[in-house]
């Protein structure tokens, strides 16, 4: 039996098509993947069907009766609940007043009894949850059952899960899997929008692939595989596995000793680390997020104070050249938007962000244009950024292409050292390989660079060493080649280490 069934959905801003005659059938009780480059409008259609967006044409059925889902009200009233990559939650509160937030209008609210009512919600579903405690002071993994419970709460019974894995360390990813399947059992059907095929392929039943808007293929995860999936979100052959030569340099690059920093709150997050980066070397850092990675980064890209220890960063007989600024550190932050770039300005601008007051760019105090425009057309070509001049605002471009721009600015003068935080975060599959390839020839070049992510196959792949992170600390360092899924899955989570090497 059909749940969910799109005919004809279509989307326009502007002269933009975002979908362009969208038809889908999902079936009750299955889950049901969806692919797409980013941009491919994965994210309207959703939008659409939790009440966001309205349909310039189409119509959108629910077990075979014509629904029109005017609001976000109306898509609660109707069964249908999102879980968002970044969850809507209230830190503050606890997890029964974030449940029931926005559903009650009850002069007299008695917290104990809806508590009750959701600890066996909870159970029935084998979601393992304390209904009193205060969301912040929660696991990811956790926080996420909240929002799996806030839908189910709310009687939900098509559930959207957008990018649900992304920050979840493998144990929490196994768990999710299992809630899912009791939840597809028990009736629920769900969508599952991901840029991980091999999760896709282990955990849904059929996959729909959006390209350009439009849909490409339906078919059962049975009948495909990864590479053709791949191919089919971008229209290509992409190389899911990436191929290291073997690299071996004594030239040490950054020195890290002792090393200690505090958050905003004066807390100490990164506790007596101390490592070397070689050239030519790739250091991965494994961790969940929120054990001192951020703060490892902006301390070692000299973007924050640190408290203790030292960082001396490429030694001044290093083979590498300097950019123009003398710098030797390149920084690709987490968030590409709030701290990579200006969302505001033109590519052009974007680029020379951290070079605006130096020849060739600045002359005399005023801006060259003609000079800054052709430095951006050249960097527009050479890193693949897909825009139709210099002039278009950051804003106006996909994921993959502002990071595309971060690339390209921070890779320019050939750094010694190259930061990289979550450099693929929300990429889709080609974005993704673009990343990596970019950062795997600078690795060729001879550059050392600190990958910090929270994606374990990523790191495992990419990395020549991987530095296991817990709790502000490196719990071990261990060779790349050897190391296993289990092991590094183990340490992330606070499993004991033998020790640290150097």
């Amino acid at each position: 039996m059909t749940y969910l069934r799109l005919e004809g959905i279509t989307k326009r801003f502007g002269t933009f098509i975002a979908n362009n005659n969208i038809n889908l059938s999902v079936s009750c009780g299955s889950i049901h993947a969806l692919l797409g480059e980013n941009g491919a409008g994965k994210t309207t259609l959703m939008n659409i069907l939790c009440g966001l967006y309205q349909p310039d044409s189409g119509q959108i059925y629910l077990q075979d009766n014509p629904v029109q889902i005017a609001s976000a009200s109306d898509a609660i009233a109707q069964g249908i609940g999102m879980i968002h990559q970044h969850f809507m939650l209230v830190p503050q509160l606890s997890v029964t007043e974030n449940i029931i937030l926005g559903t009650s209008f009850d002069l007299r609210l008695n917290i104990k009894e809806k508590a009750q009512a959701i600890a066996q919600l909870a159970q029935s579903y084998g979601l393992d949850i304390n209904p009193f405690a205060k969301v912040g002071d929660l696991p990811v993994g956790v926080q996420q059952r909240v929002e799996i419970l806030k839908a189910l709460y709310r009687n939900a019974k098509l559930l959207i899960l957008d990018e649900p894995t992304a920050v979840l360390t493998p144990p929490e990813v196994k768990i999710l899997a299992a809630i899912l399947r009791k939840l597809a059992k028990d009736g629920h059907t769900i969508i599952f929008i991901s840029h991980k095929l091999e999760e896709v392929m282990n955990l849904c039943d059929t996959v729909t692939v959006l390209r350009r808007g439009a849909v490409v293929t339906t078919t059962k995860t049975a009948d495909t595989n990864t590479q053709e999936l791949a191919r089919l979100m971008v229209g290509r052959e992409i190389l899911l596995h990436l191929n290291k030569s073997a690299r071996s340099s004594s030239e040490v690059v950054l020195e890290v000793q002792k090393l200690q920093v505090e958050d905003e709150r004066n807390l100490l997050v990164v506790k007596d680390i101390s490592f070397e980066l070689h050239a030519g070397e790739i250091l991965g850092v494994a961790g969940v997020d929120g054990n001192g990675q951020r703060e490892l980064a902006d301390a070692i890209a000299g973007l924050r104070v640190i408290t203790s220890g030292t960082i001396r960063r490429s030694p001044s007989n290093s083979s590498l050249k300097r950019g123009r600024t003398g710098r030797i550190t390149a920084y690709i932050p987490e968030d590409r938007q709030k701290m990579g770039l200006v969302m505001g300005f033109s590519i052009a601008r974007n680029l020379i962000l951290k070079v605006f007051n130096f020849l060739p760019f600045c002359r005399c105090w005023f801006l060259q244009y003609e000079v800054i425009n052709h430095h951006a057309a050249e960097a527009m070509e050479n890193f693949d950024i897909r825009a139709e001049n210099p002039s278009i605002k950051v804003s106006q471009l996909s994921g993959g292409n502002q990071q595309k721009v971060v690339l390209a600015r921070e890779l320019s003068g050939n750094p010694a050292l190259i930061v990289a935080m979550q450099p693929t975060r929300g990429l889709d599959v080609g974005a993704t390989e673009y990343v990596q390839q970019r950062l795997l020839a600078e690795r060729e070049r001879g550059a050392a660079i600190l990958y910090i992510s929270t994606e374990l196959e990523e790191i495992m792949a990419m990395s020549d060493r991987i530095a296991v992170m817990y709790e502000g600390q490196f719990v071990d360092i261990l060779d790349a080649a050897t190391a296993t899924v289990e092991q590094v899955g183990y340490l992330m989570t606070g499993g004991i280490s033998a020790g640290v090497e150097g």
